[in-house]
């Protein structure tokens, strides 16, 4: 859900680690525009939160007692509490992946800077999804060199998708920003836009980085 024009983007830090917790309230509180609604230790305080403050957004650690991030996650985005933001170290791929099956609007590193934050919080308000390139190429690479798996989606859902939009979709899968997408398909990037908007509508995803996975899984 994107935030109103207007308001303060409300969001929800979910971090079982009382100091980076408040770290992260400290940096996201001093921000313009950013109003920190709540914080929770554990996910299944994250998940009763969300459902009491409906904010815009929850900043999701993936290791987190009694209810870990992945789960959590699944269940903010199934009752369309909040969009989901993650946040993780590179030993947990598996882990991350399958926070954004569930629907997270992306993810973070956990020793991001500062500005790079505040800035990822209002890229996902905003309804954009977060997936910068380097860093999910990166995932991806080594997720995908992982052991072999039966891929979770079924092949039969690209059949909706044009041409053009399957093109998009496979850059999407390499971690390529709009813009990116523009100069390699030769297209407008209000074009790349579009496009992006129908295969997520066709293919009934919530996020860019969601497309991703499912091109990584599909081989797309």
């Amino acid at each position: 859900m994107t935030a109103e024009a207007g308001r303060p983007i409300r969001v929800l830090v979910a971090e079982d680690q009382s100091a980076v917790r408040a770290g992260l309230v400290l940096i996201l509180g001093s921000a313009p525009g950013i109003e920190v609604a709540g914080e929770a230790s554990d996910g299944e305080q994250a998940v009763a939160l969300a459902r009491e403050l409906r904010p815009d957004l929850v900043l999701m650690d993936i290791q987190m007692p009694r209810l870990d991030g992945v789960s959590a996650t699944r269940q903010v985005v199934a009752e369309q509490l909040a969009d989901v933001l993650v946040l993780t170290t590179f030993d947990l791929d598996e882990y991350v992946f399958g926070a954004l099956r569930a629907g997270a609007s992306g993810f973070l590193l956990k020793n991001t800077e500062a500005r790079d934050l505040i800035e990822a919080v209002r890229t996902v308000a905003r309804g954009e999804g977060l997936i910068a390139p380097a860093v999910t190429r990166r995932l991806i690479a080594e997720f995908a060199s992982g052991a072999a798996r039966e891929p979770k989606a079924d092949p039969a859902v690209l059949e909706a998708l044009t041409r053009r939009e399957r093109e998009v979709l496979s850059c999407l899968g390499e971690g390529l920003s709009n813009a990116d997408i523009a100069t390699r398909l030769d297209m407008a990037e209000a074009t790349v836009k579009t496009h992006v908007s129908r295969l997520l509508g066709k293919l009934e995803l919530r996020s860019r980085v969601q497309a991703a996975v499912l091109a990584q899984e599909l081989g797309v």
